[in-house]
């Protein structure tokens, strides 16, 4: 049984990096190509960003594969050696948060290469170290505050309850449900400063576009996003009476009026059709696959690892293998969700009036340029990784004439230029 889930998680790793290896091979003829929506200069930029950030993809499913044979190696075993508690429910706390503050300090090189690296080469990053230490620091603190609790609470169903899966399954849907509740609120009170919307005519105009769908809000608030990151971006957060519009201020100082109502009016199309319930559905589906498998593997596996099934184990190994289900499931989700978002635009057009699509596919045009996003991608990539239809797409279902552009940059042969 270890054997066959190794194998699983290695086939998983080897997909995962020639997804990569033919997105970059694609991209690096692409870009040689007739410019596509951006300047020749822009389009350049903007391949020359993606392939990097495929190759640092690639190096971090090499690690993340190493980590994961040396946990299943002896990781976890010298864990359990070296953690000992009289309190059995605080060692199972302390081996599984031990395992996440591991894996979230193998990280931090990556993480601070893509920020400060990467990112600044390409004029994204707006952050100093400082703030990043701050950041991650805060991150740190959360995770293990919160992480514990969550970690405590499964601890107690799986002694507590035979069908201890179902029960654990409902206990971190509900969890997720929570996060996403509270999740602008914890947003504003560690990382943004966010503040509320000071243009009275825009800020009017919003909640015009809010009452036509029926959208409810506590307010519309700006985010300081740009001490960070030069990137574009919105977000509508919470449930009930207390969502919140959030708007970057790089996404105001960007976008005109029309084109910033036209993504709101679009973000307000998931809203009227549902789509955030759809998702959560969806999230719903994976975990509780995770835990139908995870809450009935053999005891031989446990044999085989040299351990005693108890419940830290079994929540290191599911915590391994998300990162696989979630492969799986992504095509799925991703098929699901690019629907959602040709309906979004479609409602979003519709809510702008006349010339609703214009200033939609404009404010698209603005967000490839801004956000240097390259708008070609292998069809492979797209499959697996794409929760968005490909921008072109998107703008021929706005009506956009896009027959000038050149097809051969979009029918580029797959070459693996790594």
């Amino acid at each position: 049984m270890l054997t066959l889930m190794i194998g699983i998680y290695s086939m998983y790793v080897l997909v995962n990096i020639y997804v990569s290896v033919m997105q970059i091979g694609y991209i690096n003829i692409a870009k040689k190509q007739k410019a596509v929506l951006l300047s020749d200069t822009k389009f350049l930029i903007a391949g020359n960003y993606a392939v990097a950030k495929e190759k640092l993809s690639i190096v971090n499913s090499f690690v993340d594969y190493l980590v994961f044979i040396a946990w299943l190696g002896f990781g976890i075993k010298y864990l359990n050696a070296h953690l000992l508690f009289d309190n059995e429910a605080m060692r199972n706390v302390a081996i599984v948060m031990s395992f996440l503050v591991i894996n979230s300090i193998i990280s931090l090189p990556f993480s601070y290469y893509e920020k400060f690296v990467l990112d600044g080469d390409f004029g994204f990053n707006k952050s100093t170290l400082s703030q990043w230490i701050k950041d991650t620091v805060i991150s740190f603190v959360m995770t293990i505050v919160l992480g514990s609790l969550v970690v405590w609470g499964i601890y107690l169903i799986i002694t507590s309850f035979t069908l201890w899966w179902l029960w654990s399954f409902v206990f971190i849907f509900g969890v997720v449900i929570l996060i996403n509740m509270l999740y602008p609120a914890f947003r504003a009170m560690f990382f943004d400063k966010l503040t509320p919307l000071q243009d009275e005519e825009l800020d009017e105009a919003i909640k015009e576009l809010m009452d036509k769908t029926g959208f409810v809000s506590s307010g519309v608030f700006v985010s300081d996003a740009s001490k960070r990151d030069a990137r574009l971006n919105a977000y509508f957060g919470g449930f009930g009476k207390a969502k919140r519009v959030v708007l970057f201020d790089t996404l105001i100082e960007k976008l005109s009026t029309k084109e910033l109502l036209a993504v709101l009016g679009h973000e307000l199309g998931h809203f009227a059709h549902g789509d955030i319930y759809k998702n959560i559905a969806l999230v719903g589906g994976m975990l509780f696959a995770m835990f139908v498998i995870f809450g009935n593997l053999p005891e031989s596996l446990y044999l085989e690892l040299g351990i005693s099934k108890e419940p830290y184990l079994v929540m290191i190994l599911l915590l391994l293998f998300m990162p696989v289900l979630g492969f799986i499931m992504m095509p799925i989700m991703g098929i699901v969700s690019r629907h959602n978002e040709y309906e979004a635009d479609k409602t979003g057009s519709e809510l702008g009036g006349p010339a609703g699509a214009i200033e939609l596919a404009n404010a698209l045009k603005k967000l490839v340029t801004e956000n240097k996003s390259f708008p070609l991608s292998h069809p492979l990539y797209i499959f697996f990784h794409y929760t968005h239809p490909p921008v072109l797409e998107r703008l021929k279902e706005l009506g956009v004439d896009i027959k000038d552009i050149d097809k051969t940059a979009m029918e580029g042969t797959c070459q693996a230029e790594v």
